[in-house]
């Protein structure tokens, strides 16, 4: 766990004059913005029609793609998807329970220093008074602005804001409603999106648009005569199950389109911060425009560029020019600029039968995680499932007051810091890049994190200590010219200590005040 240099920088980037659209040009002017370095904590409402049914993530691609848990369910529930497809889950979407300034006080609460709305998700559905997608939920759906209505409540609140664009993949993604069921009595009946236009809905909930703006058209269309699932589901794992970043070759509007939905996004909320779900960038020279077209507009809005935008999988030359995100996974490593995992209690759209057995990462998981995140440079961004009707459950509900009790007393701890000269010590070794969490060990009581700012080193146990607490690092041998003077446990009193060759060793209370993931504060010379 070596050391590593923090590049703290100013507050914001500045530029002389307008960004040119390069990657170049973003290395030379950017610096992630002083708000996001000392925010740390994120709360993201990650919700679009595709919690209606509440079955879980990508229930849009899922319920054409016979045999998957959303087909049987959508079968269920709504109908054969060769009749009754995805825009029954729009004309379903009411969010008749949607109270955000609620949810957003509860998100405040519980730690947030940002919220991030979904714009779109891959279903293609904008969630905002889109001007060139008439598929938005201004105009079906719940008929509300859910973008404009956060960045109102947020701003307010003195939070930053952020959105989440994921519709450059809409047009591979909805390749399996282009499809049809290989096996059983409605063999070879093509789903709904391969025959619906906008002729057909004269005289319905969604009069006057065109079914395909939404399905994006097809692009790998299995042919007529698979005869198993098998045969029909290695079709579209082949040609559109891939993360697909380049223009649809049947559709080269749709990148021009997408550019102008991003830009008018960002041109009606001003947010703080743009989510990209893109491996780099969208594209090609389109996302990169995309990024100009940002960081030009923080230009003129604030005189310098106060933002950030973030992708997946950069370089090392363009985790200096945007923001990377590590989806669901860990670095092993202190980052010298800052970047950010974003994360999820549940499935990314809300999955009634998760809540119902009560499967939930824990305030505590969310704990550590956070710790492990900030103590290399970076920032945690947490999905709350929300219904349909947007409300959150029960279980939600208990684990963000979990939250937001652990940060009255850790909170110190975490906002505004930097990290220390090593991120942390203990035995266990998390799985290095996106998507490695499912495969993580849990954190023991040997596990710990560190933090600094304002003269003081935090020291973050993942798994709580037993009544000694023992920190190798801060052992003289570790650490020879530094002196320890107190140790406080946040949010109480002093705790007797000793140093010694090995370790500085720590007499932790019994019954501590927080069960879960508990911080010292520890003062002294040489220290930070």
């Amino acid at each position: 766990m070596a050391a590593a240099s923090v590049m703290l920088g100013p507050a914001v980037s500045r530029a002389a004059q307008p960004v040119a659209a390069n990657w170049q040009a973003f290395a030379a002017v950017y610096q992630a913005p002083q708000w996001f370095r000392d925010a740390k904590f994120g709360i993201w409402s990650h919700w679009g029609p595709q919690c209606v049914p509440e079955a879980g993530d990508w229930y849009g691609r899922l319920m054409y793609v016979q045999g998957s848990p959303a087909y049987e369910h959508h079968v269920r529930a709504y109908g054969h998807p060769s009749e009754r497809g995805f825009l029954e889950i729009i004309g379903q979407w009411k969010a008749e329970h949607w109270c955000p300034e609620d949810l957003l006080a509860r998100f405040q609460r519980a730690g947030a220093r940002y919220i991030v709305s979904m714009a779109n998700h891959h279903d293609n559905f904008d969630n905002f008074n889109s001007a060139h997608h008439p598929w938005n939920s201004t105009r079906v759906g719940p008929k509300r602005d859910i973008v404009g209505t956060w960045e109102k409540l947020v701003r307010q609140a003195g939070l930053k804001f952020g959105v989440s664009n994921h519709s450059s993949h809409a047009w591979h993604w909805w390749q399996t409603a282009y499809g049809y069921d290989a096996e059983g009595e409605r063999k070879g009946r093509r789903y709904d999106a391969h025959w619906l236009r906008k002729s057909h809905g004269k005289g319905r909930w969604w009069e006057g648009l065109d079914p395909q703006e939404l399905y994006t058209g097809p692009a790998f269309v299995p042919p007529d005569g698979l005869d198993s699932t098998a045969a029909i589901n290695a079709w579209h794992e082949e040609r559109d199950g891939q993360w697909i970043e380049h223009t649809p070759p049947h559709n080269s509007d749709f990148a021009r389109t997408w550019l102008l939905r991003q830009m008018d996004l960002v041109e009606k909320y001003r947010p703080d911060l743009v989510y990209f779900d893109n491996y780099r960038l969208p594209f090609g020279q389109t996302g990169i425009d995309a990024v100009a077209h940002y960081y030009n507009k923080s230009l003129e809005w604030h005189g310098a560029i106060n933002v950030v935008l973030t992708a997946k999988r950069l370089s090392l030359y363009q985790s200096h020019a945007i923001v990377e995100d590590v989806e669901r996974g860990f670095l092993d490593e202190i980052r010298p600029v800052p970047w950010q995992t974003c994360t999820c209690i549940g499935n990314w759209h809300y999955d009634r039968a998760l809540y119902e057995r009560h499967g939930y990462r824990s305030a505590k998981y969310v704990a550590q995680r956070l710790c492990d995140v900030v103590s290399k440079n970076g920032n945690l961004l947490l999905s709350i499932p929300q219904r349909g009707d947007g409300s959150i459950d029960t279980d939600e509900e208990k684990i963000l007051d979990d939250l937001a009790a652990w940060f009255a007393i850790n909170g110190d701890g975490i906002y505004g810091t930097q990290p220390w000269r090593v991120f942390g010590e203990g035995p266990t070794r998390p799985p290095v890049g996106m998507q490695s969490e499912h495969t993580a060990k849990p954190f023991t009581a040997g596990d710990v994190r560190f933090t600094a700012g304002k003269g003081v080193l935090n020291a973050f146990f993942l798994d709580g200590p037993q009544e000694e607490a023992s920190i190798v690092s801060l052992g003289r041998q570790a650490l020879p010219d530094a002196v320890i003077e107190q140790v406080e446990l946040a949010g109480g009193s002093s705790l007797a200590f000793r140093r010694e060759d090995e370790a500085l060793r720590i007499t932790m209370p019994p019954g501590q005040k927080v069960a879960f993931v508990p911080s010292v504060r520890i003062y002294g010379r040489g220290l930070v």
